[in-house]
Parts: structure tokens; C-alpha cells; sequence
């Protein structure tokens, strides 16, 4: 998948695939729709820290939840 290009697909796939690293239990609140195209960078950046991650803390995933929240519209 081609991430450098911004696109809804690419929003929608990035923030599931941070869902899915994070195992997050309220999915509902985190849709890709909730998200600016004007922040696309920072979601990528958000996203490919994630991925790098072998393992998160809790604390590092309370950030990170925090940083999604920031970005939401």
C-alpha cells in the first residue's frame, strides 16, 4: 500500500492497522471518518512510530491514544 499518497482508503487502513497494534477495546470511538485530511502527515508519522514497536507500554499507549485524539476533527 502506498502511503505517501493522502487518500481516505489510506486514512481508513492506517488507523485500523493502529487499532489493531494497540489492541484497542473502544474501536467505535477511533473511525477514520474522524479524521482531517489536513493531518494526514502526522497520522502517517503517528502510524509508522507504531509500527516500528515491538512492544508499547501502557503509558506509551495512553500518549499515543492522546495524540489520536488531537488529530480527530
Amino acid at each position: 500500500m502506498d502511503l505517501s499518497k493522502q487518500s481516505p482508503e489510506n486514512v481508513n487502513y492506517m488507523i485500523e492497522e493502529i487499532k489493531a497494534k494497540l489492541r484497542m477495546v473502544n474501536v467505535d470511538a477511533m473511525k477514520a471518518e474522524h479524521f482531517n485530511a489536513s493531518q494526514y502527515e502526522d497520522l502517517r508519522d503517528l502510524y509508522e512510530m507504531v509500527k516500528k514497536r515491538d512492544n508499547i507500554t501502557p503509558n506509551e499507549m495512553q500518549a499515543i491514544a492522546q495524540e489520536l485524539g488531537s488529530l480527530r476533527k
